[in-house]
């Protein structure tokens, strides 16, 4: 099939899919690969009463996440940390005095950067009982520190560190801290200075947090969890903070995954340990083994074909950003909304990366 055929195809598919489901108000999605001549960045639905534009902002939910494992990794290279070492180097006794108490016993200590990294801390997930709190109650807001004391007493620990994956966002909140503590720096000051303004992502800013180098005319388009605009909910980016705060278009998206996979913010080494040191993600995203922030899909004969194998991140609100390597394809995009959480990868498997392999 030829490019332009393919362009044809992705697009017609993921327009129809956004025209046919009301519950998605806007939609969004950057297709490109160099090597099948494939340059596709559009936009379906609205926002703000304002026709979806592909320039537009997008919160990409826990994609971020990836930003704040690439963070991790720039102040690995530069000596700063250990992906090995105890998180205790770094946080102080408020944080970690009875941080991880498992069947009553303490193993604080036993907590690592890796364990972090990859979601096998063991820690409970504290997001949801407070985006709750927040939904109740929209004056309500913490920090992301009171946000781990504060799990301490309401959100148990589930595992032993280093047994299982169990997905928190409490881990990338510890690793923020850690961020900080390391550079002397706010979080989205280091994340400014060390990924964004290195990359020329002059649009990206974290939400709630700081603003781009350079503003856009366009609005950030519109998030949904059961028809609520996150963007209403004020104490919203402290929850996200390091877990996913990230906002830009798809293009700043896209320079910086280009940048992760052809080794200019990272060292191939770097890179590969993300990629490798990794573990199942186990039910429901049984498909998936989980490194560095990186979800690797996991392939089967007749269910998932070797030539499907992609890795990326994917974000709560039908959010994804995909490597493709057979096709060399970066995909990036967005659906916006809490129900597409599974359904944005199904459809990016069966109406991206089918027709790219079709070339």
């Amino acid at each position: 099939m030829e490019s332009a055929a393919i362009q044809a195809n992705i697009e017609s598919s993921f327009r129809k899919q956004v025209q046919k489901d009301t519950t998605v108000k806007n939609a969004y999605l950057l297709v490109r690969s160099d090597k099948l001549r494939v340059d596709l960045n559009i936009a379906e639905g609205e926002t703000d009463n304002i026709t979806a534009n592909p320039k537009q902002p997008n919160h990409l939910a826990s994609v971020g996440k990836l930003f704040t494992a690439t963070l991790i990794s720039v102040l690995y290279e530069k000596d700063k940390l250990d992906f090995d070492e105890k998180i205790g180097t770094y946080l102080d006794a408020e944080l970690m005095d009875g941080l991880h108490v498992y069947k009553g016993q303490e193993y604080s200590d036993e907590i690592r950067i890796k364990h972090l990294l990859k979601q096998t801390s063991g820690l409970g997930d504290v997001f949801y009982h407070l985006l709750n709190k927040m939904l109740e109650d929209p004056t309500f807001s913490i920090t992301p520190r009171e946000a781990v004391i504060w799990g301490k007493d309401h959100v148990k620990p589930v595992a032993v560190p280093g047994e299982k994956h169990v997905y928190t966002d409490t881990n990338y909140y510890l690793l923020g801290l850690i961020v900080e503590n390391i550079t002397g720096k706010k979080f989205h000051e280091a994340m400014h200075e060390l990924i964004f303004q290195p990359l020329g992502m002059q649009h990206a800013y974290l939400h709630g947090f700081s603003s781009p180098e350079r503003e856009l005319k366009y609005p950030t388009a519109g998030f949904y969890y059961k028809d609520i605009d996150l963007r209403s909910i004020d104490g919203l980016p402290h929850i996200d903070y390091a877990g996913g705060s990230i906002v830009a278009p798809l293009e700043d998206y896209l320079l910086f995954f280009q940048s992760l996979v052809n080794g200019t913010i990272l060292k191939e080494e770097t890179l590969n340990r993300m990629l490798q040191d990794d573990v199942s993600m186990g039910l429901p995203t049984l498909g998936f083994n989980y490194g560095y922030s990186i979800w690797k899909m996991r392939t089967m004969p007749v269910l998932m074909p070797k030539k499907y194998y992609c890795w990326g991140c994917v974000g709560v609100t039908g959010a994804f950003m995909f490597y493709h390597p057979r096709t060399e394809s970066f995909i990036i995009g967005t659906f916006n909304d809490f129900s597409y959480r599974v359904k944005a990868i199904r459809f990016m498997a069966r109406n991206v990366i089918r027709p790219l392999l079709q070339a």
